[in-house]
């Protein structure tokens, strides 16, 4: 080697050994995805809980349907964390996590995207988000005693990207190296930098004791509880049935400024219900305390009772800015005709929303024109800003009006589909090859349009009738199927439908989960969340600047896109949402005042001298 050349590379070398020791490390209590996190350091407690909240009692709440397993991290079964409104509550089968205020375990109520050390006492990280280190507090404890380390973090993120739910492997995916630093300190390095989103996904990793899984078949279905490091323990399981939880007195986290206020109730008792009519007569009869009512005609006409008379129950209807799940039907683009466009777009002009909800929904609810109803993700108007410098790459990809005009629904006046409504359904099913012939919608083929919904709960057929009669004055033929729980969990992650009615949870902060929703990679992974079978190459060009948004402007306008062309390309009939909570409860069940983003019921309590 000459000496200029060695010359040369000693210089580099050192270069980047100067960049490298230049580059900002953060070392911090919390994280924000954009900008500083709310609550500093030396916080007390959130400023929504009440900190003096006194402890006690028992709490009896409801579950919808079932549950077949006390494992939520695998395919198989359903937990009860799985099943609708459990996560309201705040006491679930999921083990803690290293940071909270993200994620389902414990989100924030006033803040959209920032999150606080549990387990993990501050976490580092570099300027380029290229790398995360948590520092695990000493103290933290499973209920056995055992202290929670970072083999344990490292045993969990193993055990869940190779063989947890496939929501855990896309959110983990991008981790290319883990490095055990000490007993209480753990680095993930990824496989690319600027990768913010990523940082706080990891934060929501929830931490499972080696010691206990190692000799488990994890895959495996479960009623067994499993061990926890949270501030309650499941100490009674009829399967299917009832869950009982109980604090657990020596829970190490009580007094963490993150939990001050929160976990109040000694014990709560969950009954589960497959009928909600018969769930609503439980509770008119005293039998559990808080009901989520979902039900429309059920808040209009079903409270004059007399513990609602006398004050003993209180119905409430609660504001909050929580982004609304995406529900819809959605259409399985695997199978035809549902591969094409015009076929999805003239289905969906059959919905009529109006005469559904003047006649079956009181007038209760808004239809939903986005994929983020109630959110500021929602696509509105015409692209603009950064949406449309996201768009435009993509002008040849992409209907021309989708520049040009925002994206309707038909609308009708609640009294069923006018004339010329019919007139432009039918000319976009001749633009797709189908054409009326003696009474009946036919293909090229001569075949007949014939498909079923698939549904789990049989309350929502009567949705369902009103757009089946409409599609029968075009000679379309909708059958309803509805079957039990396991049947249709088993078909779904096999997409074996035609179509179903699904919501998509969203968040504050969408990032991770919409690559599973919406990404081509995710079409025909056995259990993903890809429900329609989208697979688009703007969709995919769209969800990588979403998760590469390194602001909030940046976020806001990658979601409207991919909220745009999603709407644009017709893989849904959407539905509706209402921005409150429709719940009633005893009148000796507290609350300090609610947040925006949650319901936040971890924060009440019970009034041990009410009557």
């Amino acid at each position: 080697m000459t000496a200029r050349l060695f010359s040369t590379l000693t210089t580099l070398l050192l270069l980047a050994l100067s960049l490298q020791a230049s580059a900002a490390v953060y070392k911090q209590h919390g994280y924000a995805l954009y900008g500083l996190p709310h609550y500093t350091s030396d916080f007390q407690h959130l400023d929504y809980v009440n900190p003096d909240a006194p402890k006690g009692g028992t709490l009896r709440v409801m579950g919808n349907g079932t549950f077949d397993t006390l494992n939520p991290y695998t395919l198989k079964g359903t937990s009860p964390v799985n099943t609708g409104n459990f996560q309201h509550y705040g006491i679930t089968e999921l083990n803690e996590p290293l940071m909270v205020g993200t994620g389902v375990y414990d989100p924030s109520g006033d803040e959209p995207y920032s999150a606080y050390g549990l387990i993990a006492e501050t976490l580092e990280f570099s300027d380029d988000r290229s790398w995360v280190v948590f520092n695990l507090r000493p103290e933290a404890r499973f209920h056995d005693g055992q202290p929670i380390t970072a083999r344990d973090v490292e045993f969990s993120w193993r055990l869940l990207s190779e063989q947890g739910h496939p929501n855990y492997r896309s959110m983990l995916q991008e981790v290319e190296r883990v490095d055990i630093l000490g007993q209480h300190r753990i680095r993930f390095v990824f496989g690319r930098s600027d990768n913010p989103l990523l940082i706080l996904r990891l934060s929501e990793l929830p931490v499972l004791p080696e010691h206990y899984w190692r000799d488990r078949n994890f895959a495996d279905t479960t009623f067994e509880p499993g061990l926890n490091s949270g501030p309650y323990r499941i100490t009674d399981v009829r399967p299917g049935r009832r869950l009982v939880f109980e604090r657990v007195k020596n829970y190490w986290g009580r007094d963490l400024p993150i939990n001050r206020g929160k976990y109040n109730v000694d014990r709560l008792e969950v009954e589960f219900y497959r009928d909600n009519n018969v769930a609503f007569e439980a509770f008119k009869a005293g039998l559990f305390d808080f009901y989520f009512d979902h039900k429309a005609s059920n808040w209009e006409n079903a409270y004059d009772f007399p513990a609602v008379r006398n004050g003993q129950v209180r119905k409430r209807a609660v504001p909050h800015q929580i982004p609304s799940a995406t529900q819809a039907l959605f259409f399985n683009t695997r199978r035809a005709p549902f591969d094409q466009r015009q076929v999805r777009q003239a289905l969906g002009m059959m919905f009529d929303f109006e005469w559904s909800n003047r006649v079956l929904f009181y007038d209760a609810y808004q239809r939903s024109l986005s994929y983020y109803p109630n959110s500021p993700f929602s696509a509105s108007d015409i692209p603009v800003g950064q949406e449309f410098l996201y768009l435009s790459p993509h002008r040849e990809a992409l209907p021309s009006a989708l520049f040009l005009e925002p994206f309707r629904l038909p609308v009708t006046d609640g009294r069923g589909i006018p004339r010329e409504h019919l007139r432009q359904v039918v000319e976009l099913f001749a633009e797709a090859g189908w054409t009326l012939r003696q009474g009946r919608l036919v293909n090229k083929n001569n075949q007949p349009l014939v498909f079923e919904v698939l549904l789990v709960n049989p309350s929502l057929e009567r949705i369902l009738q009103p757009y089946r009669a409409n599609l029968s004055r075009l000679g379309i033929e909708l059958r309803v199927r509805t079957v039990d729980r396991a049947q249709y969990k088993a078909r779904l992650d096999q997409f074996d439908y035609d179509m179903i009615l699904a919501t998509l949870p969203q968040s504050l902060s969408p990032g991770l989960e919409q690559h599973g929703y919406f990404h081509s990679s995710q079409r025909d992974v056995k259990g993903s969340r890809n429900y329609a079978g989208v697979s688009h190459p703007v969709v995919d060009d769209l969800l990588e600047h979403l998760l590469a948004a390194t602001t909030r402007e940046e976020q806001i306008g990658a979601a409207r896109a991919l909220d745009r062309v999603l709407l644009w390309q017709h893989y849904t009939i959407p539905n509706w949402y209402i921005n409150y909570h429709r719940i009633a409860h005893r009148r000796w069940l507290k609350s300090p005042e609610t947040p925006p983003y949650s319901l936040a019921i971890r924060s009440w309590w019970i009034d041990m001298e009410a009557d």
